[in-house]
C-alpha cells in the first residue's frame, strides 16, 4: 500500500506550489521535505531520483514523480480533475498551460535583475494577452472547461492571486473573473488553504533566493 505523498522541494513556492494548490483541492494529505543544503540536493541526484536532474520531486503511488506538468495531469487525471472526454482534456491542457506561461514570468521574478522592467511586461500581457481569454472562457459557465471543475480552474485561481499581490486592482475590468474567484474561495478546501498557518507558501524572500543559489551552485543572479 502506497504511503503519503511526499513533496520535495524548496520552503517556498516556485514550480511545486501549483502542486500542493492541486493536491489541496483533491484533498491529499501530503508531507514536506525541504531543500536547504546542497548536499541533499546532489544525494537525490546520486540515487536517481531527479530524472532530468531537476526538482520538484512527489513521491507518491510509490513512484518518484519529477517534471511539474506531468505530475500535475497525474493528480488531475487520478482525482477527475482533468476534463471528462479527450476534447476536454485537451482545452484543460490549453488554459493551465497558458497560466503556466504567465506564472512562470512572476516566478522568476526574485532572481531578475531589472525587476520593474519585468514587471511591466507581466502586467502588460496578463491584461492583454492572458486575462481576456479567461474572462471570455467564463462568460457564462462556472469553471473554464465542460461545466465542471478542473486543475485548470485551480490553476487560474492561483495565478489571480498572485497576479493581485503585484498588481492591486488587476481584476477590477474582468468581473467574470472577480466571480470566478469568489467561487472559488469558497470551496472548503480552498478556504482553509487560504487561512494562515496552511501548507500555502508566502511570496518569495531572500532567504528562499539565497537557499535556491547555494543548493543549486549559481554564484549570482542569472536574469
Amino acid at each position: 500500500m502506497a504511503g503519503k505523498v511526499v513533496l520535495h522541494y524548496f520552503n517556498g513556492r516556485g514550480k511545486m506550489e501549483s502542486i500542493r494548490w492541486l493536491l489541496t483541492v483533491a484533498e491529499v494529505e501530503f508531507d514536506e521535505v525541504f531543500l536547504t543544503t546542497r548536499e541533499q540536493y546532489l544525494k537525490l541526484l546520486s540515487d536517481g531520483d531527479l530524472m532530468f536532474q531537476q526538482v520538484p520531486l512527489v513521491e507518491m503511488d510509490g513512484m518518484k514523480l519529477v517534471q511539474t506538468k506531468a505530475i500535475l495531469n497525474y493528480i488531475a487525471e487520478k482525482h477527475n480533475l482533468h476534463g471528462k472526454d479527450l476534447k476536454d482534456k485537451l482545452m484543460v491542457n490549453t488554459h493551465s498551460e497558458g497560466l503556466m506561461d504567465l506564472m512562470e514570468m512572476i516566478m522568476i521574478l526574485p532572481f531578475a535583475a531589472d525587476v520593474k522592467t519585468k514587471l511591466d511586461n507581466i502586467q502588460n500581457k496578463a491584461k492583454d494577452r492572458y486575462l481576456p481569454v479567461f474572462e471570455k472562457a467564463l462568460s457564462g459557465p462556472i469553471y473554464l472547461v465542460g461545466g465542471r471543475l478542473s486543475c485548470a480552474d485551480v490553476q487560474l485561481l492561483e495565478c489571480t492571486l498572485m497576479l493581485e499581490e503585484k498588481f492591486a486592482g488587476i481584476l477590477a475590468e474582468f468581473p467574470n473573473l472577480k466571480s470566478f474567484q469568489g467561487r472559488m474561495t469558497r470551496i472548503p478546501a480552498v478556504s482553509r488553504f487560504l487561512q494562515s498557518g496552511s501548507k500555502r507558501k508566502p511570496q518569495p524572500d531572500d532567504v528562499y533566493v539565497k537557499t535556491i543559489m547555494e543548493v543549486f551552485d549559481i554564484k549570482s543572479p542569472f536574469l
